[in-house]
């Protein structure tokens, strides 16, 4: 017969209710974007999966600050240019009707 204080093999050790949550991966996939700037900050995330919650704000302000950046710097780039005018009936361009009410 076994003792009632002999501990079951089979249960987990009692953890205080107040003891620290040991720092466990979220899981969250981190698909890419295609930009290599943007994914290399979206891949630091990861770093957080083995931080303790204190240790996240620091990562979390680190990648947006970076994605801020990032942002940034493409908005700074001149935009493609747009599609040519298509010719109108009389071959000349169309008038364009955007933002006219009909």
């Amino acid at each position: 017969m076994e003792s009632l204080d002999s501990p079951d093999p089979l249960e987990s050790p009692e953890v205080p209710d107040d003891a620290p949550a040991v720092p466990a991966p979220l899981g969250v996939p981190r698909t890419p974007t295609g930009h290599a700037a943007v994914d290399a900050h979206v891949e630091r995330l990861a770093d957080a999966d083995h931080l303790t919650t204190d240790g996240h704000l620091e990562v979390y302000e680190d990648v947006h600050r970076g994605l801020r950046d990032a942002l940034t710097a493409l908005d700074a780039q001149p935009a493609p240019p747009g599609p040519a005018p298509r010719p109108g009936p009389s071959g000349h361009p169309s008038p364009s009707t955007h933002g006219h009410r009909s």
